[in-house]
């Protein structure tokens, strides 16, 4: 298993405070507090583990999306084949705007793989607001960068 991983395993569980704030100790250690974090979220966890993340868009890795996924794109780190720590992002309505992401723990078999991710719930996705472990499928709008 990759220290990525550990790292964002010891993270499953914490919440954001206040509830439906946005409020978390990733924003804060980011310096851009109280917005969606998902990407802060893989952000620092990746710096934790000793590999922090290039500047996309931020001095500390990346805050959107959209913006990380052309980032990704034009340095050709998209894969096919993802491994434990690799970055997957999210487009939930396929409409070409990439809408969450989370690292990547495994696949289950050729339907499912694990991840963790923060800003999710069972109720809401993206923007659920606390960090958790998550079973996806592979299908159109997901997208994996290995950035190692």
């Amino acid at each position: 298993m990759s220290k990525i991983v550990e790292v964002a395993e010891k993270e499953i569980g914490y919440t954001e405070i206040p509830a439906n704030s946005n409020k978390t100790k990733y924003g804060k250690w980011f310096g851009f507090d109280g917005v969606a974090w998902c990407a802060i979220f893989v952000s620092w966890v990746y710096d934790k583990a000793g590999k922090p993340l290039p500047n996309i868009g931020w001095t500390k890795g990346m805050a959107g999306c959209p913006v990380a996924v052309t980032y990704f794109q034009k340095k050709n780190l998209v894969t096919t084949n993802p491994v434990s720590g690799d970055i997957v992002f999210f487009d939930w309505n396929l409409d070409g705007r990439y809408d969450h992401v989370g690292i990547f723990v495994r696949k289950i078999d050729n339907k499912t793989f694990e991840t963790i991710e923060g800003n999710t719930s069972l109720t809401n996705q993206s923007n659920g607001g606390q960090v958790m472990r998550r079973v996806r499928n592979y299908n159109k709008g997901v997208l994996f960068v290995n950035v190692k």
